[in-house]
């Protein structure tokens, strides 16, 4: 039995249809624009106790759009960096690019100088939205980058009066409300003063929306092209999935605590939710669960999207056990493996079945999901409507239902290409299939399981860490010869990093390791243990042999237990 007859079988049984559904609209800014006309006064996004509608968003946004395109004169194509937590200055940002055709670059606030430089420089990035306490790393990056413009915003920047004032006093007192010095350093409030007038920009379905960087087997990270057209195709096929559902999902609320810089929360809060003009609740620290679950106690929430470590440690939150579940009719579960234990465990605290998904930034993410009402735990899926898949061998043979291979797809979701990397785009995309890296098996029914990854992709938390980023940093060290980095398996995260390393210098001990990971790494891709060896396992022609260390690794767990 062919891949192809599994998966239209699988629709079929379910009921999905196995054409690209229809676009709910002709843009992003489109979806956005018809839920102000009609849900102008309904609310779109909560955040440190604040709530705003549709209309209010649109109105921030408009001034913001108003100051960049008049002030520091943006316009469509260019690339604009946004460096944020989950605030409400972060759909007001991405709105605003919208209406001008700005190129939104999302970044992770938690990046080191390195990768800022990196990213900011490939991409030309020409003004950047940044949150205060992230501003110093920023800073010491910016003399590398073509950086005109700095736009520094406070937590409470869009809180009302007088209480936006009672807090900032507060925090002055306490020394939490630093001073920025620079002719090019803006405050973001500032940017609200100037008007609501500009020029709106009409996007074209080849528009760039998003480069979205992503690391590779090269070690530095690409910037995705996610078009209108890609996005646009990408949340039709999503809806479609998750319009089974007998309820009515129109004003549903959504708990997001995923990162608007992933393209999962991305896609899911500035087109899903908009769509079905949804609310949302924006977590800026998901791993502070007490306060985590403090936000959204108040709120009889239809939607809560995660993934395995954070249901994890949600399901520990006695506070969390005590919530009102009665209206919770979706969980979406991506980025990491989903442990059954875990969704059998959040079942039975919420009354919820969770719906595990399966994507790639290349793919706008979204590539399968488990058809609500119809999930089978362990899988991640079927294949969203519109979405053709192949499982091939390593020679290119493709496989038959059962068989183990590299899953390939091919749809409109699919990525326009590398930002001016043609040669890994050629390599990424044959014949408008996309290899996605992973290894996988489907089942008679067309539900794809992942087998093992056939990249050297670590997963911590949910955030995709690629080992030759990681050893290359490291070896910059004086003291480090040589160093090779796998991921071990971890209850809570997933996967943790292990480096195993060969010193220069006999002097090098584990702490100096570590000082000097975290001073070039974002936090998650840390090691959190180290190991010096005398030598590594290499091939004939100098080749680090990583799946020797896994098995060392393997084997030793194996004994352990």
């Amino acid at each position: 039995m062919r891949i192809s007859d599994a998966v239209i079988n699988g629709r079929k049984r379910v009921g999905l249809s196995s054409a690209q559904p229809p676009f709910p609209a002709s843009s992003l800014l489109q979806i956005w624009t018809k839920a102000v006309s009609d849900s102008s006064a309904k609310p779109a996004f909560s955040c440190l106790g604040q709530t705003l509608s549709y209309g209010e968003i649109d109105q921030l946004s408009r001034r913001l759009a108003s100051y960049l395109q008049k002030k520091l004169k943006l316009k469509a194509g260019d690339r604009i960096a946004i460096q944020l937590p989950n605030l409400i200055q972060y759909p007001v940002a991405v709105i605003a690019a919208m209406k001008l055709g700005l190129v939104v670059v999302n970044t992770n606030p938690m990046y080191s100088v390195r990768e800022l430089v990196h990213q900011f420089k490939d991409s030309g990035v020409k003004t950047v939205i940044v949150l205060d306490q992230f501003y110093d790393t920023l800073a010491s990056a910016l003399p590398q980058t073509d950086v005109e413009h700095v736009i520094v915003t406070r937590p409470l920047d869009l809180l009302k009066q007088p209480k936006q004032a009672f807090l900032s006093g507060v925090m002055k007192m306490l020394g939490k409300r630093p001073n920025f010095k620079g002719s090019n350093v803006i405050d973001f409030k500032d940017t609200l003063e100037w008007g609501s007038s500009y020029s709106p920009y009409s996007a074209t379905l080849d528009d760039i929306c998003a480069l979205q960087y992503t690391g590779g087997t090269t070690g530095a990270s690409k910037g995705v092209k996610l078009t209108q057209f890609s996005l646009l195709s990408n949340i039709a096929q999503a809806l479609d999935v998750v319009s089974v559902v007998p309820e009515s999902l129109k004003h549903s609320v959504a708990v997001a605590p995923l990162p608007l810089y992933h393209i999962y929360a991305y896609s899911l809060c500035f087109g899903m939710l908009p769509a079905i003009r949804g609310h949302s609740i924006l977590i800026p620290d998901p791993r502070n669960i007490p306060l985590f679950v403090s936000a959204i106690k108040k709120f009889d929430f239809d939607i809560f999207c995660g993934l395995n470590s954070l249901f994890v440690a949600m399901l520990q939150n006695k506070d969390f056990q005590k919530l009102n579940f009665s209206k919770l009719k979706i969980t979406l579960s991506g980025g990491m493996a989903l442990m059954k234990s875990v969704a059998d465990d959040w079942q039975k605290i919420t009354g919820c079945i969770v719906s595990e998904g399966y994507g790639m930034t290349e793919s706008s993410p979204v590539i399968s999901m488990n058809p609500l009402g119809f999930e089978k735990i362990g899988t991640a899926g079927i294949p969203v409507s519109g979405t053709e898949i192949k499982v091939i061998d390593d020679r290119g043979v493709e496989q038959l239902v059962g068989g183990v291979g590299e899953l390939c797809i091919r749809g409109n979701q699919v990525m326009a290409g590398y930002w001016k990397q043609p040669e890994q785009t050629a390599e990424a995309i044959t014949d408008g299939w996309l290899r996605t890296g992973d290894i996988v098996s489907v089942d008679e029914e067309g539900y794809i399981s992942i087998v093992d990854r056939l990249k050297d992709m670590i997963i911590v938390s949910g955030f995709n860490v690629y080992p030759n980023e990681l050893e290359q940093t490291l070896t910059a060290h004086p003291s480090v010869a040589q160093c090779a980095a796998i991921g071990l398996p971890d209850n809570k995260a997933g996967e943790v990093v292990k480096m195993f390393v060969v010193k220069a210098d006999a002097s090098l001990n584990q702490d100096q390791v570590l000082e000097f990971c975290r001073t070039n790494m974002a936090a998650y891709k840390v090691p959190k243990h180290v190991e010096f060896r005398e030598h590594l396992p290499m091939t004939n022609v100098g080749k680090v042999l990583r799946k020797d260390l896994k098995a060392e690794e393997a084997a030793l767990r194996a004994t352990d237990s």
